[in-house]
């Protein structure tokens, strides 16, 4: 369910946000915290590398366990919590070791549920295998590209892939780009879908929210001068002033594919995606 305001302004007439009705804790669990150095966007000259970021709310980033490596321990979840860092929601587990570490957190995990990582897991939400002990059909997330790596992709809110096949020492995974992968059946994977699954339909509402995340506005190349973006300058209103649509920088855009030719991960797409 996602969260809509009484329309006392404009902005907050088609402004949603995430229930949060779901997390059972407010404040994070301080061991797993880091600091998080705001950069703005800049490099270590202070030259400006990546437009539109600055400000923001402060925020601490929260160490996960991507790797899911205590085998065979229970872990016993005790609370679902907020993220600034990322759009899904995480679970705090505590081990029967007594150890606490975060995961993400998939739909139907709920507080008091109990989850193990390791071959002999069964098959549901939360619990992490080795790809080769997954049956065929099955939806996934947080999987390794290597063994041993830890999960690395499918970790967004409301995705999951689809274990298609198993040939060899690989298997066939429909990413959900529509992109069929071959990953090695000894790499790890979570059962289920990640939760929040609401999360791709909000809408922000208002500009301001935009600067809460540390996004600044973006300017249109056409509405600058010549010396600032290659789009720029004219007499009255005028188009991009190129053959082509191009960033500040001269690449062409749209539809341009900047993929290097002989990338290593070429051999291991089936299908593209989509």
């Amino acid at each position: 369910m996602l969260k809509t305001y009484k329309p006392y302004t404009k902005s907050r007439r088609f402004m949603t946000s995430s229930d949060f009705s779901i997390l059972t804790k407010k404040e994070p669990e301080k061991a797993l915290l880091i600091p998080k150095k705001k950069k703005g966007g800049r490099n270590a000259h202070g030259h400006l590398t990546v437009r539109h970021q600055g400000g923001g709310h402060k925020r601490m980033i929260r160490i996960i366990d991507f790797k899911r490596d205590k085998v065979g321990v229970p872990a016993k979840v005790i609370a679902i919590e907020y993220d600034p860092n990322r759009s899904a929601f995480l679970a705090l587990l505590e081990y029967s070791d007594g150890v606490r570490k975060y995961i993400i957190a998939p739909v139907d995990l709920k507080v008091g549920d109990t989850v193990v990582s390791g071959p002999d897991a069964d098959i549901k939400p939360g619990n992490a295998l080795p790809i080769k002990n997954i049956p065929v059909g099955s939806f996934i997330h947080n999987i390794e590209l290597s063994k041993g790596r830890g999960g690395q992709i499918v970790r967004s809110a409301g995705t999951s892939a689809q274990l298609m096949a198993k040939e060899g020492d690989y298997s066939h995974v429909k990413l959900p780009s529509g992109e069929i992968r071959l990953i090695h059946l000894d790499c790890y994977a979570t059962i289920g879908q990640v939760g929040n699954v609401e999360h791709g339909t909000i809408s922000i509402g208002k500009a301001g929210r935009s600067r809460w995340l540390g996004i600044r506005p973006t300017v249109r190349g056409a509405a600058m001068n010549p010396h600032d973006h290659p789009h720029g300058g004219g007499e009255g209103k005028s188009g991009q002033g190129n053959p082509h649509p191009v960033s500040p920088w001269g690449m062409p855009t749209k539809g341009f594919k900047t993929r290097r030719a002989g990338k290593y991960s070429n051999r291991l797409i089936i299908k593209r995606r989509r």
